[in-house]
């Protein structure tokens, strides 16, 4: 049982968030490890490449589906309870994965397994403590903690990119493990179940703020999130959403998170250097994500992710014909990685505009869903591409097509209406 009282009174919020942070970046890690391993685990048992990508996929897809009933989950049994079984699924799924000789074996530890642990330590607990913890400053909380993806590729893949390279695939492997099963005791000591269990109220409220009760809180919480796609599957405004944010997963983890790596080994470059790409890129995702959080509490949602998407696709199609070079390189690197997760915080603040702050976040859990679908699609669809053509350059050109279509669709989208009746609190 947790002590009822913490320091810093509201300011104790961001003690939560800089546990959550830790969190997503960590689960960012393990969702990353899969492209530093690709090389490796082909290396050592000669698994084809869109076998480990179909694995990856497979994790992706679950790490996406899990997100609305683990946001449903976190209401009915508590956060606290749902998140901390999560870090033990991960841990415990990565660590036996060192026992794995077959394909299989990897498709249950790092695809299943992981896949679901690591669903419950994504976006929708980012969008739970955002709308449980905070009453203002909402959009930029956000984008810190979506930062953290990117953060957790600037931390991890220099470090495990190295590992592979030094001593293969099982080093990795063991980073992982630890570093999820060290968030278990802080998330035990420092992480409330709402601020209401430590006798406070949500940063930036008035001291008689009562926060809406989730109708997830009681009842079968498995019915209420279909019960909640249902109703918002019925609205244009969640399709527009669903659509874009499947692009975003398309275009991010799915292809450039999970195919990078090897795209740059083709060309000639290094495991190590190739993912200090991608941390140059997550530097500059840390910028802009938070920057974009920034944005979001002051401008049109809508037209950010425009502009997000646009200068996405024209990134995307440039890499193919950019020659490879160390300068080519950086630029796309500053490019691509200045809105990595930046989509985030707008998506996030048009889903509660919507749905309102009740049913927001299992909303969005589904929405993120579709953002994981896509990814899944793109690590499965990359590599196919690559065994059937001999290279990545069409399946990266598709990816930019298609976020130029998703920044077309982004401006279609309206919040001005209700999207749905919230469902009746019990009495």
């Amino acid at each position: 049982m947790i002590a009822q009282s913490r320091p810093f009174g509201q300011r104790y919020a961001f003690v939560v968030v800089g546990v959550i942070f830790l969190c997503l970046l960590v689960a960012a890690g393990l969702r990353s490890a899969p492209a530093v391993m690709m090389l490796p685990l082909e290396n050592s048992f000669g698994w084809r490449r869109d076998v480990i990508s179909l694995a990856a996929g497979v994790g992706i897809l679950l790490y996406g589906l899990t997100g609305p009933f683990a946001a449903a989950l976190m209401e009915r049994i508590g956060l606290r309870r749902t998140l901390l079984a999560s870090l033990v699924v991960m841990s415990g799924s990565t660590a036996l994965s060192l026992l794995m000789t077959k394909p299989w074996h990897l498709f249950i530890t790092w695809g299943v397994f992981s896949g679901i642990g690591s669903g419950a330590v994504a976006s929708v607990l980012g969008a739970t403590i955002v709308n449980r913890w905070f009453k203002t400053n909402r959009g930029l909380v956000m984008g810190l903690m979506s930062a953290s993806s990117a953060s957790g590729m600037l931390v991890f893949l220099p470090l495990i990119a190295a590992l592979a390279q030094s001593g293969g695939w099982q080093p990795v492997v063991i980073a992982v493990a630890i570093a999820t099963a060290a968030l278990i005791p802080l998330v035990w000591l420092l992480v409330p179940e709402r601020p209401a269990s430590i006798g406070m109220v949500r940063y930036g409220a008035e001291a008689d703020d009562v926060p809406p009760m989730p109708p997830a809180s009681q009842g079968n919480f498995l019915a209420h999130t279909f019960s909640t796609l249902r109703r918002a599957a019925g609205t244009r405004v969640f399709w527009y959403l669903f659509a874009t944010f499947f692009v975003c997963g398309f275009t991010t983890n799915g292809l450039v998170g999970t195919h990078l790596i090897a795209f740059c080994g083709d060309m000639g470059i290094g495991e190590v250097q190739a993912a200090g790409l991608l941390s140059m890129m997550g530097i500059f995702d840390l910028i802009g994500t938070t920057l974009s959080g920034w944005l979001t509490d002051r401008f049109d949602p809508r037209k950010l992710l425009g502009v997000y998407y646009g200068i996405r696709g024209l990134s995307l199609i440039y890499l193919p014909y950019s020659g490879f070079s160390a300068t080519s390189l950086i630029i796309f690197a500053v490019l691509y990685g200045l809105d990595w997760i930046a989509t985030v915080p707008p998506t996030l603040r048009l889903a509660n505009e919507a749905f309102g702050d009740r049913s927001g976040p299992i909303v969005f859990g589904w929405i993120v869903a579709g953002h994981q679908i896509g990814a899944a699609t793109a690590a499965a669809f990359g590599g196919t591409m690559r065994e059937l053509q001999g290279n990545y350059e069409l399946a990266f050109l598709i990816a930019g097509m298609t976020a130029i279509a998703a920044a077309c669709i982004s401006l279609l989208i309206n919040t001005s209406r209700p999207a749905f009746e919230p469902e009746p609190q019990a009495a």
